[in-house]
């Protein structure tokens, strides 16, 4: 059974948190809520269980996934960016987007896209899970909690549970977070594409 933190929304308790990043640490997948919507979340250097985020989302390996940093500069060890992607990033973060760019050898092989070398990357804005993070020390890799076959992402903490309850180590519940992905777009070549249109508002980044 997947363990239910309950934590509040802007003073999130660090004990709770502390045991969420313990499940982490021990190959567990977290359902986590950030400023779009829930993600599944885990370890970025543990094989099998990157391999269990893909299978509980039902994506192959050309699937992007993404990394969630705690801010620019641990972005920026992730990424390669040059001064017009930085700017960029600057302008949108922390916020509900995701940037394909080119990984950085900080990144293992297996987890970024394999013939284009490229991941997902952004910082969010939700305090609980900024305060993760912060415990965890380290990006955490992740995707869109969306279940195989659905549209839309899952936002209730406790249908989260009850769905997965057999594959999840654990759901943060602090509140309810949006219904809507990120905004995802693609800086990784000369000129921005756009990958797919979410919460973030395209005006903020120029598209």
């Amino acid at each position: 059974m997947a363990q239910l933190f309950e934590v509040h929304p802007d003073n999130p308790q660090p004990r709770l948190l502390k045991q969420a990043v313990a499940l982490l640490q021990k190959g567990g997948i977290l359902a986590v809520p950030t400023d779009s919507s829930y993600a599944l979340v885990c370890h970025l250097d543990d094989k099998a269980a990157a391999d269990n985020l893909r299978r509980i989302r039902g994506v192959d390996d050309k699937h992007h996934l993404t990394l969630l940093c705690r801010d620019l500069s641990e972005l920026a060890a992730y990424a390669r960016v040059d001064n017009r992607q930085y700017r960029l990033l600057k302008s949108a973060t922390p916020g509900p987007y995701t940037f394909i760019l080119e990984a950085s050898k900080e990144v293992p092989r297996r987890v970024s896209h394999p013939s284009r070398k490229t991941i997902g990357l952004r910082v969010p804005e939700h305090t609980a899970l900024l305060e993760l993070l912060a415990l965890h020390g380290a990006p955490l890799l992740a995707t869109t909690l969306i279940a195989p076959g659905d549209d839309l992402p899952l936002n209730d903490p406790l249908d989260i549970r009850e769905r997965f309850e057999h594959q999840l180590a654990g759901v943060i519940d602090a509140g309810a977070c949006p219904l809507e992905p990120t905004t995802v777009v693609d800086i990784s070549d000369e000129e921005p594409v756009l990958i797919r249109e979410g919460r973030g508002d395209l005006a903020r980044i120029g598209l």
